[in-house]
């Protein structure tokens, strides 16, 4: 079973928001005690939280859905239903979230950095709230709004300060072990690294980590073997160490061409061309491997790369090679910029931004108008359409908002389809125009009621 998981989809939905409560106050010689409908709570967020603990995505591969709490319905006294809570999911430190088409969301770098994966849904005004100087009693609330669903990809990128790169067997883990405390899994045969390794290499003042890449081939950056699920742990390194074993004994294989086929396999994948390089010619304890090592020494030199002999079986060499690593990662570090002063920016909304749009659309039945708009769209959501009073409540907002006008504007009339909203959640209606809300705004003379003229 496989223990080490950089790449998932995840399933989260957030909590949906509690329904508003209808309500009328009772007591004992108060016949009018007025509404005391409370709010619904508010549905829970589904949240991304970097844990330095963590450090696969296994959890996420067995059990890829994952459903914050809703909130509870509002209740009668003017008492509010209580909020979802949020869902904290822990991810390593180095998670790529992106979309299934491939957009990056968010880059999750450092201990405590947060990212909401999906939003939880307000919950909606109970009849207590709803209540004005022109509508004393509402007989209606608001409903809840439904919380976010998001599909997402989670791809771990190690963060790590150097990367050690090489063939299957050339030594990279016995060489994480050996600088280290690391102890990952050592073999004599090809692919013993089946997930990255990562150490604490402590080399004078310096302290930097060591990620252990499993080993690559030729056609790595394609697909073939392991290269391709884990060359991206390569990305976030600040330098790329070859380890080169100088006591192989494959046909056709020496350090040099060896060295040449990693190159090809990075170049392949891209965007490493600014990475210093070291080489380490490993396993020179080896007989003939040492004198193999200051045969290829001259030429690694001459295309500028630092050439260290080592033995990561004697530790022969690994000081040297230690130093040599700290003094790029310290580079690196001092090349960074300084991060700016965190700013806030204030963007207000232009004088003539409505909050919506009515788009114009001809159907085989007729003109259709599609209204859209976080405002109309999210009105639309908490109204309960089996109340007359509250679709009337609804219309009211819409007009005061300037729908009914743009819809006007564009030429909408009287049985007209209208859409206001996306997807499975858009509602469609015959377009009604000066919908008035309720009882409380037909006006008369004292003592009658509009709605008993003609009976």
């Amino acid at each position: 079973m496989a223990t080490f998981v950089d790449r998932v989809v995840l399933h989260a939905s957030a909590g949906d928001g509690g329904h508003g409560c209808t309500s009328i106050h009772r007591e004992k010689f108060k016949p009018l005690g007025g509404p005391d409908g409370g709010n619904g709570g508010h549905g829970g967020d589904v949240v991304l939280v970097v844990d330095p603990n963590t450090t696969t995505l296994l959890d996420y591969h067995h059990s890829p859905h994952r459903s914050a709490a809703s909130g509870r319905q509002g209740q009668g006294g003017n008492r509010s239903g209580a909020d979802g809570g949020d869902l904290v999911l822990m991810v390593p430190d180095g998670t790529v979230v992106s979309t299934p088409s491939g957009e990056v969301l968010a880059d999750l770098v450092g201990a405590g950095t947060t990212y909401v994966v999906a939003a939880g849904g307000r919950g909606g005004l109970g009849n207590a709230a709803l209540a004005s100087a022109r509508r004393k009693a509402p007989g209606f609330a608001l409903l809840g709004e439904p919380g976010d669903v998001a599909d997402i990809v989670l791809e771990l990128k190690t963060v790590a300060d150097v990367a050690l790169v090489g063939f299957p067997s050339a030594g990279k883990s016995s060489l994480v072990a050996a600088i280290s405390a690391a102890r990952p899994k050592i073999a004599d045969y090809p692919f013993t690294t089946l997930a990255p390794n990562l150490g604490v290499v402590q080399a004078g003042d310096v302290r930097f980590t060591v990620a252990d890449v499993p080993g690559l081939i030729p056609g790595a950056s394609q697909g073939k073997g392991l290269g391709l699920e884990f060359l991206r742990h390569v990305e976030r390194c600040s330098a790329i160490v070859h380890v080169l074993d100088a006591a192989t004994m494959e046909p056709g294989r020496d350090p040099l061409s060896d060295l040449d086929v990693i190159e090809a396999e990075l170049a392949a994948y891209g965007g490493l061309d600014d990475r210093p390089r070291l080489v380490a010619l490993n396993k020179i304890d080896v007989p003939d491997a040492e004198e193999i090592s200051t045969m290829v020494t001259a030429d690694l030199e001459a295309r500028g790369l630092a050439v260290f002999p080592i033995s990561a079986a004697t530790h022969r060499g690994l000081r040297e090679l230690s130093f040599a690593m700290a003094r790029v990662v310290v580079e690196a570090r001092t090349a960074e910029p300084t991060p700016e002063a965190t700013r806030i920016v204030l963007r207000p909304k232009a004088v003539d931004d409505s909050g919506f749009a009515v788009t114009r659309e001809e159907t085989p039945e007729g003109p259709r108008f599609v209204v859209t708009g976080s405002k109309p769209t999210r009105w639309v959501r908490q109204t309960d359409f089996a109340n007359d009073e509250a679709v009337g409540y609804l219309a009211d907002r819409l007009a005061r908002l300037g729908v009914e006008e743009a819809l006007l504007e564009a030429g909408a009339e009287a049985g007209d389809a209208v859409v206001i909203g996306a997807g499975d959640r858009a509602v469609v209606f015959d377009w009604e125009p000066t919908l008035q809300a309720g009882a409380e705004l037909l006006h008369g003379r004292r003592g009658t009621d509009l709605r008993l003229e003609g009976r």
